[in-house]
């Protein structure tokens, strides 16, 4: 695992804003969501915040393997992140803050994930290898 290209999908995540979540529950379901953001936690653990959905948290109880991508459109480059999920820390909490009618309303709540980044991977569109360099 590569320290430096770490370091650089941190710095591309705050630059684009643009992180996506994949999980998948232990049947093998993916689900993806959105982040916005990422910080270096150590020297190959990520915390990625946010009011993550249900759905990703539950897969997360159940299979730990999870996948953060990191992109820009307009240099079509990035990083995927692959790892392990350490823990899962609440941050904040707003329970009927959402004005939307919801048909079973949750507390939304604000979690912070810390990753065990394994394996860094090239991301952009168009042909490209799934090899660490």
């Amino acid at each position: 695992m590569n320290i430096e290209k770490l370091k650089d999908s941190v710095r591309l995540a705050r630059q684009s804003g643009f992180v996506m979540v994949a999980t998948c529950d232990d049947a093998g379901l993916p689900h993806i969501t959105a982040a916005g953001r990422i910080e270096l936690a150590d020297q190959s653990d990520i915390a990625v915040t946010e009011w993550f959905c249900p759905g990703t948290v539950a897969n997360l109880q159940k299979n730990k393997n999870i996948s953060v991508v990191v992109w820009t459109k307009k240099l079509n480059s990035g990083y995927q992140l692959l790892g392990r999920l350490d823990s899962v820390t609440d941050v904040g909490i707003l329970d009927g803050y959402s004005k939307r009618e919801e048909k079973h309303p949750l507390p939304q709540i604000e979690k912070r994930l810390l990753i065990k980044v394994q394996k860094i991977l090239e991301f952009r569109l168009g042909p490209h290898s799934d090899v660490e360099d």
